[in-house]
């Protein structure tokens, strides 16, 4: 069973044939998923133009459950290996919200350790690798002030976890007093409301402008927060010229679910570095209610429980 969308029909759950792993491929036998704002964006058409389709397309990006088959040429996994990750195709159609799903082993796939369950597990993919991936870029250390605006949302709560323990200080942005509540608990030192204005806030935090801004959500204007010669790390802006200011820098990130880079994010987590933030389950039948919850704003993340048996 996978949810699948057609290009005349809204998603919807259809019995398929399992998928069979091709060369350099395992098949995963799934235990959870998460919801990712990509996957609502490929729901409604909003991907056609830029990569490829193939229907029925399966959703669903994110991942966390058990080998149990190896395609030729597949090294390194062997039938009942718990892996997690973000499935990494040239293409949409195969996705992780159904039973069972294909992933090259080059790509987008690690071992989940045995301490990770997989609900946790299927959040780090996406999240963790660009939570991960910005703060490498912003070259963070104890003397570097950072204000994350998207702080709330599952890979907001991942970067104020790694720059808190990098030691920075970290101004984080929330709507509500329970979202402020769990950013302090993250290790946030300021919190931002952003229903206000959120560069005249940060600028009272850090009134020479801060060093770093992590732009996860919301208007490229709050680049007036940074100090002259400040970075703006973004997972929304690839051009500079979409940047309000000519004294900042912008450091583009593109999630790239390396092997290597996926076990760095599931061993910081076996070690108690960062820990996942699951606003709300839903079973892949409830995808509907998971998909609404997920566009009315979310504290950390949405997780689909598909198969624990």
């Amino acid at each position: 069973m996978r949810l699948t969308s057609a290009e005349s029909r809204s998603p919807e759950l259809v019995d398929l044939p399992s998928p069979e792993p091709q060369a350099g491929e395992v098949r995963v036998k799934l235990a959870a998923a998460s919801v990712n704002g990509f996957d609502l964006s490929v729901a409604a058409g909003h991907t056609k133009a830029y990569m490829q389709h193939r229907y029925p397309l399966a959703l669903g990006k994110d991942f966390a459950g058990t080998v149990d088959a190896v395609g030729p040429d597949a090294s390194g996994y062997a039938v009942g290996d718990r892996v997690f990750g973000t499935v990494t195709k040239e293409f949409l159609g195969d996705g992780s919200f159904a039973e069972y799903v294909t992933v090259p082993v080059q790509v987008g796939i690690a071992h989940l350790p045995e301490a990770v369950s997989f609900a946790d597990g299927a959040t780090l993919g996406l999240a963790g690798t660009a939570a991960y991936s910005a703060v490498d870029a912003a070259n963070i250390d104890a003397d570097t002030s950072v204000l994350v605006v998207g702080a709330t949302g599952g890979v907001g709560v991942q970067v104020v976890q790694l720059t808190a323990a990098a030691g920075a200080a970290v101004a984080g942005t929330s709507g509500t007093e329970a979202e402020a509540e769990l950013l302090r608990s993250l290790g946030a030192t300021a919190i931002i409301d952003r229903t206000g204005d959120v560069v005249d806030q940060a600028r009272k935090v850090f009134p020479d402008g801060a060093d770093v801004i992590i732009h996860l959500a919301g208007d490229p204007k709050v680049a007036a927060a940074a100090r002259e010669g400040g970075t703006l790390v973004s997972t929304i802006l690839f051009d500079p010229a979409q940047v309000p200011s000519n004294t900042v820098k912008l450091a583009p990130v593109m999630a790239n679910p390396t092997p290597q880079l996926l076990t760095r994010i599931a061993d910081a987590h076996v070690a108690g570095h960062t820990r996942t933030v699951i606003q709300q389950t839903f079973t892949l039948e409830e995808i509907s209610d998971a998909f609404a919850a997920f566009a009315g704003g979310t504290v950390g993340k949405i997780v689909l429980v598909i198969n624990q048996g």
